[in-house]
């Protein structure tokens, strides 16, 4: 469980960090109008936090949740895939504050390195979701046989 809230407090941490960033980088450039910086600071929050906080719930409570191989495929494709995501936000969201064109190609990397990082998020949530419905399986099973 411990494990679970220390990725929570290093997105809850990383989440604040680029709201700042996002607050004081459009400030300093005068910009007011949209851009992804401003949708990093909800993501990391949401995405990173929350989850692993109800993650840490869930391991709580002992289903051993931790020895689904799902459960450790999950792991590493999220905190791989949610870091992926925000770093694209902020390279989308960088030069539409400057106002620096990109080129089609930067454009096109961009946006695929971004796909690549959704793909794994929604990939890894998927996993999550089987390794929850496994431990709650088990703990049914163990339920009916105290019984």
């Amino acid at each position: 469980m411990k494990k679970y809230l220390n990725f929570a407090f290093a997105y809850a941490v990383l989440a604040m960090a680029g709201g700042v960033f996002y607050r004081e980088f459009t400030k300093w450039n005068a910009f007011t109008g949209a851009t992804a910086l401003g949708k990093v600071h909800t993501h990391l929050f949401i995405l990173g936090m929350f989850l692993f906080l109800i993650v840490a719930l869930f391991a709580g409570r002992g289903d051993g949740l931790e020895h689904y191989k799902s459960f450790r495929a999950f792991l590493y494709l999220y905190n791989v895939g949610l870091p992926l995501t925000a770093v694209m936000m902020v390279a989308r969201g960088i030069p539409q504050v400057l106002a620096l064109p990109l080129s089609k190609g930067m454009d096109a990397a961009i946006s695929g390195i971004a796909g690549i990082g959704h793909i794994l998020l929604g990939t890894g949530v998927v996993l999550l979701l089987l390794s929850l419905k496994k431990a709650a399986r088990h703990a049914e099973t163990a339920a009916q046989g105290r019984r």
